[in-house]
């Protein structure tokens, strides 16, 4: 179907922004999606490969509901970095529309977004919008949900689900346009959303599949290539083919640690294929990975040392910044091979010519040993093959005999998709639902819930009322038993301490911890114990010698409390890990050295990172809980602000000092600047200058009253 054909169906200057952006023609999956109703207001379910197309039907529904229909649109994402990346897409192809992204504090109801056309938002920031009033629902004419495959993942599918069959009934108006690679069921999740089905199998760029063993790949097309390489290992031998092509590549790993050692080997090859402007770019380009921190870890400097080498890894280990240069450096072929645990497979689009699967077990702490599922195979693969750059790309798995290449190729090639399933029904996940809907008199009976639970996919996939009407009926109990709800007849009703638990969107169990153990907070560590030891804050870091030995003091706060962890909560609970985290929590607001504490906890500077802001944001919880159940406890505050920043006690007055971190505090602190107004002596002022240097110094200087330059 030509653009041309669009006049008339959508606004003019859409048609404008398609011409400027050279797209004359539609994919096969847009013009079927313009076949079942997309400029009509129909719903629609779109299933197609990667870079088929999809985010333009999201656009074609958007804008014309923004510029014809005068309603706003939301543009919804599980992952905020593919928010992030298609706001960036769409502001950029129509710069004139008023568009805002909304993926940061889950206690805001962001009022600033009325005046905006088309909002982007993470899956949870707006659910957590919904939970604090929002109030122009009805002003919405589109919703775009994208990667809603999701609602099969046992962490963000939940939310995801009862977020969409609230959007379902509060703007039965708007057209919801849901989009995916892999659904194994699209037809089940059209039907349960009441959408027509948009399935195509198109891609812009052919993909070949193919299974090594010993140098030979063997493609699902019947086709056989020998790779261009005398490397004795296969996932060298695959990027020494890759890199003789002059193209790029993804290995995927199933952990973090084999991710880094991947990277180290494959540097030596890549080495050798990089020119000398590509040597002069990776330089500076190692630096910014290598500075982000105050202090670089053992990790950056792998990183960078990798980096020199045009490689790089890719992991939730790495800090964001880092993440972002690495994805950045390789859209422009700076880098030319990326090692990635899997979770690169999912949101922000990064493709490669070639793309490895090199590990397909992976162990999981409840499973143990598993192969991944063919749907997650699917979509590592799917980032193989670049448009614009290739006609082919490859994806390819690694066997070690041919009996394992013909149950590779059974088990990935020949298998259907594995089918999306609800993961709902669990009490855990229920119980913060089910008291946002109380708390915002969403439904406010046992039956009103049941009657919404039997809207959700759950309620579509499975027909056991009976078991649902006790799980509910179970979770409204614990509610009012841990007073965040109160009954009446057959209305129930949020107290105040509900709802703002509802609204600080943290879990009902973790409130009820906290409220039982703020009472016995005697130290630092009872203090960081206590949000440690939460759902919010897992996975938790790896118990330590340290923590078992000093346990014992903080055992009585998880034995005095009634909302303990069971095996129904979460699975092999050990209160070990927790107090481990908060020991590690405690060692950063000492001003421990990053380096240090990540390896002494195995842990990684993202992961501590994910820690800090995590902390930060359940200590304010805690305190916002604190003033309504009467707890007074200074300490929570102080806390917040020393882990927020590292720092310990004394730093807490040089701290408020913008160009002050926990570093500059320390070295001022050391030079005899105790406090802020310390800043108003003459000596004071000529040590700044003398540690930071005129311009730093000056800016410190000038916040003082009294300071002079």
């Amino acid at each position: 179907m030509d653009i041309k054909d669009l006049i008339g169906k959508v606004p003019g200057e859409m048609i404008e922004s398609l011409e400027n952006r050279r797209i004359t023609t539609l994919t096969p999956p847009q013009a079927l999606s313009i076949e079942k109703g997309l400029t009509n207001g129909s719903h629609l379910v779109v299933a197609a490969p990667t870079a088929s197309g999809k985010t333009l039907i999201a656009e074609l529904a958007a804008i014309k509901s923004v510029m014809w229909d005068r309603k706003k649109a939301v543009y919804i994402a599980p992952m905020r970095a593919l928010v992030r990346e298609k706001y960036d897409e769409f502001r950029s192809a129509y710069p004139y529309l008023k568009m805002a992204m909304s993926i940061g504090d889950l206690d805001s109801l962001d009022k600033w977004l009325d005046e905006y056309d088309i909002i982007f938002a993470s899956t949870e920031k707006f659910d957590s919008l919904i939970r604090h009033g929002l109030g122009w629902l009805g002003e919405i004419g589109c919703i775009i949900v994208d990667e809603v495959h999701m609602l099969d993942d046992d962490s963000r599918g939940p939310t995801l689900e009862i977020l969409i069959s609230k959007l379902k009934r509060m703007c039965k108006g708007a057209q919801i346009i849901a989009l995916s690679a892999t659904i194994g069921n699209a037809k089940e999740i059209a039907q349960w959303m009441g959408a027509q089905l948009v399935e195509s199998n198109y891609r812009p760029v052919l993909l070949e599949r193919g299974i090594e063993l010993e140098g030979n790949v063997a493609y699902d097309t019947g086709r056989e290539e020998q790779l261009d390489s005398s490397q004795g290992i296969a996932e060298l031998r695959v990027t020494e083919d890759t890199l003789k092509k002059g193209k790029q590549l993804m290995i995927f790993y199933s952990t973090k640690r084999n991710t880094e050692a991947g990277a180290d080997r494959l540097a030596a090859i890549v080495a050798k294929y990089l020119s000398d402007q590509d040597r002069e770019y990776l330089k500076g380009l190692g630096d910014k990975v290598l500075n982000v921190l105050d202090k670089p870890t053992a990790q950056c400097e792998r990183l960078a040392k990798d980096i020199l080498k045009g490689v790089a890894f890719h992991h939730g280990g790495l800090v964001n910044r880092q993440r972002e240069i690495v994805e950045e450096a390789f859209k422009e072929n700076r880098i030319k091979a990326i090692s990635s645990t899997t979770t690169l497979g999912y949101g922000v689009n990064l493709p490669a010519h070639t793309v490895l699967v090199r590990d397909i077990v992976r162990y999981g702490e409840s499973s143990g040993s598993e192969y991944i599922g063919i749907n997650e195979v699917t979509q590592l693969f799917g980032r193989a093959g670049r448009p614009k750059y290739d006609r082919i790309g490859r994806a390819m798995l690694i066997s070690r005999s041919k009996a394992e290449a013909q149950d590779l190729y059974n088990r990935y090639f020949l298998s259907d998709l594995d089918p999306v399933e609800s993961k709902l029904g669990i009490l855990p996940v229920l119980r913060t639902h089910i008291l946002a809907f109380v708390a915002t008199r969403f439904l406010t009976s046992k039956e009103s819930i049941m009657d919404f639970m039997g809207s959700t996919f759950y309620g579509f996939q499975f027909s056991n009322s009976r078991e649902l009407d006790n799980i509910v009926a179970e979770v409204l109990e614990e509610l009012c038993e841990w007073g965040f709800v109160e009954r009446s007849g057959s209305i129930y009703a949020s107290t105040r301490v509900g709802q703002r638990v509802s609204e600080l969107y943290i879990d009902p169990m973790s409130a009820k911890w906290m409220i039982d153990s703020m009472p016995g907070l005697a130290d630092d560590v009872s203090v960081l114990f206590m949000i440690s030891n939460t759902v919010e804050m897992r996975p938790y870091v790896k118990a330590t010698a340290d923590a078992e030995h000093k346990y014992a003091e903080y055992q009585q706060m998880v034995n005095n409390s009634p909302a303990r962890y069971g095996a129904g909560d979460i699975m092999f609970y050990d209160p070990i890990k927790p107090f481990s985290t908060a020991l590690m929590l405690n060692e950063w607001a000492s001003e421990r050295a990053e380096r240090d504490i990540i390896k002494d906890y195995r842990t990684t500077p993202g992961a501590l990172y994910t820690k800090i802001t995590n902390a930060d944001w359940l200590l304010y919880s805690a305190m916002e809980i604190a003033k309504l159940v009467r707890v007074r406890n200074p300490r929570l505050l102080e806390m917040r602000m020393r882990v927020k920043y590292g720092i310990k006690r004394e730093l807490l007055d040089l701290i408020r000092l913008e160009q002050v971190g926990r570093v500059r505090a320390r070295l001022m602190y050391n030079n005899g600047i105790q406090r802020a107004h310390d800043i108003r002596r003459p000596e004071s002022q000529q040590a700044i200058r003398k540690l930071f240097g005129n311009d730093i110094a000056q800016r410190i200087i000038s916040q003082v009253a009294g300071g002079v330059g």
